[in-house]
């Protein structure tokens, strides 16, 4: 018979999400993870994989408990509730009290090189993935009166990224929630009004 585990790879996996979100995937290392975790460098493998596969796992789970909120923001009534939804639901996710601030896709892109290009992809992929779901709430927006006829929403999908993104910087720089919020008052003040 095969040896039990020695510890619980779900709560495993919550510690790593916490490590890589602090330090970065670059920035963390293979000892890092194993102290943080409670666990031997073989049983991190043979449970998760190696560094590359165990931050996979780690960004489906953050996508999923953290990241959850987006789905339910862009189906309000209008884009620009939508759109304010996810930026302040953003603002919640980054300066969690309970977690590293800032987010855990833009802490493990902000510093990789060349040898972990995979990762970076991953990351943009993943990025885009949540741009596009807003494009094309933008354009069921405009096709509904709800959004200006003369407005591009691919240009709005991509600043309301980038300001989710900047966001994300500044709260990991330690940029208070009130702080957040405050950027999102502006940058809804620059949303358009549909003419009815």
């Amino acid at each position: 018979m095969g040896r039990h585990r020695e510890f619980d790879p779900d709560e495993a996996l919550q510690i790593a999400l916490q490590v890589f979100r602090r330090r970065g995937y670059e920035g963390t290392s293979i000892s890092d993870l194993t102290e943080a975790m409670g666990i031997t460098r073989p049983s991190l493998y043979a449970a998760f994989g190696n560094k590359e596969d165990l931050f996979r796992r780690t960004l489906d789970l953050y996508e999923h408990q953290h990241l959850c909120f987006a789905r339910e923001a862009l189906q309000a009534q209008t884009a620009r509730d939508a759109v304010e939804r996810l930026l302040r639901g953003y603002v919640e996710v980054l300066t969690d009290p309970m977690s590293p601030p800032g987010c855990l896709g833009v802490n493990g892109a902000v510093a990789c090189s060349e040898a972990n290009e995979a990762i970076r992809e991953e990351l943009i992929a993943r990025r885009m993935v949540n741009e596009n779901n807003l494009l094309d709430r933008l354009e069921r927006a405009r096709s509904d009166g709800d959004f200006p006829g003369d407005e591009v929403p691919a240009d709005w999908a991509r600043y309301v990224v980038s300001v989710g993104l900047g966001m994300a910087v500044r709260a990991a720089s330690g940029a208070s929630r009130e702080e957040l919020h405050r950027v999102v008052d502006v940058a809804m003040r620059a949303w358009p009004t549909a003419i009815r």
